[in-house]
């Protein structure tokens, strides 16, 4: 392999040097194509391994048809070589080749050249029928690593048909999967966000609501990792699933009110921006499973809390944001996976069975536990001890 890499690059520098000077079709076999064809092991000058001017007749349809160069392995032709001129461009010029490779079963790979870009197809669709589009497509004047060891798998010695075919089909797969990938990376589609959401268990339940409000996160992460992949390299280690997408600002409904709102009655009492943004997240989160009006907001001198039908036992979130980690409680008992479960998403624990919540926007890697407060806050058999003490007082 490393001959041939080297001998391939020199053979690059004389495509490059010789290439504008082969204005003819002659000229540019005479001076590229057979010299690449003896850079397989394919000797031009071995007429049990290249001829020239094969014929390749249709039976029934057309014949007299020549192909420019036939290779052979084990005494059969085994793959077809149609020439153009260097200065000629290969669009358009597949219809004579395919009716030599579809004339000649036994052939598995057929092959158009200028000497310069090389266009190799098959019959990944119907037997016998050349495929309309090459499995893979080599221009020397920029070729790659990989171009490289793509090309040495059609030297004389490697040149296996079935091999060849699987390897064609590879090529072919690797190109739908890529153009997917990419479409998917540039413009995620709900289908998308929603598998990312899942596998990095984001919540159990993802409503179109979420999805749509979390479609520029998950943008930003894809973003972010890939540069993260760039600089480092595609063999570095994987980051925990916590640190591979960073919070950013989501596009939540804005708060109908801005800036702090002083409470008339109580000067102690200071809603802010922040706080109303914490009832917005929710309410954003739990379309669907609730009216609105049923979560509503409620501050008090010590934390802001978010209640489900105004009801100031039922609970959902309390906020405590006045202090340098601003921390959020739940409702109902939390057990010790889900607190695992958190430490992985990249949260912290605070004080008593509280999380650190650095920005609202946390609370979309909480949604879960939001859920789960709902549910408890639901449940009226959670309140009936405190319902009978208040009837008796």
């Amino acid at each position: 392999m490393p001959d041939f890499n080297e001998r391939l690059i020199k053979h690059v520098e004389h495509v490059k040097s010789v290439g504008p000077h082969c204005s003819t079709e002659e000229t540019t076999k005479q001076a590229l194509i057979l010299p690449f064809l003896n850079l397989l092991d394919f000797n031009p000058f071995d007429p049990t391994k290249v001829k020239a001017e094969y014929g390749a007749d249709m039976p029934g349809i057309k014949n007299g048809e020549r192909v420019d160069y036939a290779l052979f392995s084990e005494g059969h032709p085994v793959m077809f070589i149609e020439a153009k001129p260097f200065v000629e461009k290969l669009t358009n010029h597949t219809g004579q080749l395919a009716r030599y490779f579809n004339a000649t079963p036994g052939v598995a790979i057929a092959a158009i050249t200028n000497g310069q870009e090389w266009r190799f197809f098959t019959d990944l669709k119907n037997p016998n029928v050349m495929d309309s589009s090459p499995f893979l497509a080599v221009d020397l004047t920029s070729l790659s690593d990989s171009d490289a060891e793509q090309l040495a798998r059609f030297r004389h010695d490697n040149f296996h048909p079935d091999k060849l075919k699987s390897f064609a089909e590879e090529r072919v797969y690797l190109g739908i999967f890529q153009a997917v990938i990419e479409n998917c990376l540039r413009d995620p589609d709900a289908d998308f966000v929603r598998f990312v959401a899942t596998r990095a268990n984001f919540a159990p339940k993802l409503t179109g609501k979420v999805i749509e409000t979390i479609t520029p996160i998950v943008k930003q992460s894809v973003a972010d990792a890939i540069s993260r992949m760039v600089v480092s390299g595609l063999s570095a280690p994987i980051p925990p699933v916590a640190a591979v997408a960073p919070v950013v600002e989501a596009e939540f409904p804005a708060p109908a009110i801005c800036g702090d709102q002083v409470d008339p009655n109580n000067s102690k009492i200071v809603t802010t921006d922040t706080e109303r943004r914490i009832l917005s997240i929710i309410q954003t989160m739990l379309e669907g499973q609730v009216s609105e009006d049923e979560i509503v907001g409620k501050d008090t001198e010590s934390y802001y809390t978010v209640l489900y039908q105004g009801k100031v036992n039922r609970w959902l979130v309390r906020y405590v944001g006045d202090r340098a980690k601003p921390l959020i409680y739940f409702n109902g008992n939390l057990s010790d996976q889900q607190k695992d479960q958190v430490v992985k998403r990249g949260l912290e624990f605070g004080p008593g069975n509280s999380f650190v919540l650095p920005k609202p926007e946390y609370l979309m890697k909480l949604s879960d536990f939001v859920n789960e407060s709902l549910m408890y806050c639901q449940e009226d058999s959670n309140f009936k001890r405190e319902s009978k003490k208040e009837l008796e007082q």
